[in-house]
């Protein structure tokens, strides 16, 4: 090697030795951090079925999306406010309960992923995913998903549906 190599690899190497290692969690730091975010998400679907807009939003991290179960729904807390709010003002919220969780935090302590299986009343089971990030004020919603999950053995006759309703000439 010549020198400016060895260099620029020594660079390399000291910038690897240097970067600070994430410690990780002690199991209960972890269990906190995971009945924290239940907490969140449990308060997340309360506010939904009080049609409590304020708190339901407050719970979103800047810069929070919220994914729908059309493909059309992908919205900024901005976008789904917008759409929310009429229906909330009204008094009209939305009532999902967990029927079960899991979570998991991110290495860092400061992220964690998590999926749930829900009811509806209206839509039976239903699935919510996302990720949630620590902030000064406390775990914040940074992405919610709701799916419908299809059993396998239905599978193709939904998606013949779906295709079939996207293969339509749109209104108007």
């Amino acid at each position: 090697m010549r020198g400016g190599a060895v260099l620029l690899v020594l660079g390399l190497l000291g910038g690897c030795a240097s970067s600070p290692v994430v410690a990780p969690a002690s199991a209960q730091a972890n269990a906190a951090s995971q009945a924290e975010i239940s907490a969140v998400l449990d308060a997340f679907h309360g506010a939904a079925a009080r049609a409590d807009g304020p708190a339901y939003f407050g719970l979103f991290a800047p810069g929070g999306v919220f994914i729908g179960t059309d493909v059309a729904e992908r919205w900024s807390v901005a976008e789904f406010r917008a759409y929310a709010e009429p229906f909330f003002s009204k008094g009209q919220g939305w009532t999902y309960t967990p029927r079960s969780r899991s979570v998991v935090l991110g290495p860092d302590g400061r992220t964690a992923w998590f999926d749930e299986v829900l009811d509806s009343r209206n839509y039976g089971t239903s699935r919510g995913t996302g990720v949630l990030v620590r902030r000064p004020e406390g775990w914040r919603i940074a992405q919610y998903a709701l799916t419908f999950p299809i059993p396998n053995d239905l599978a193709k006759e939904f998606t013949g549906r779906i295709r079939e309703h996207e293969a339509r000439p749109a209104p108007g």
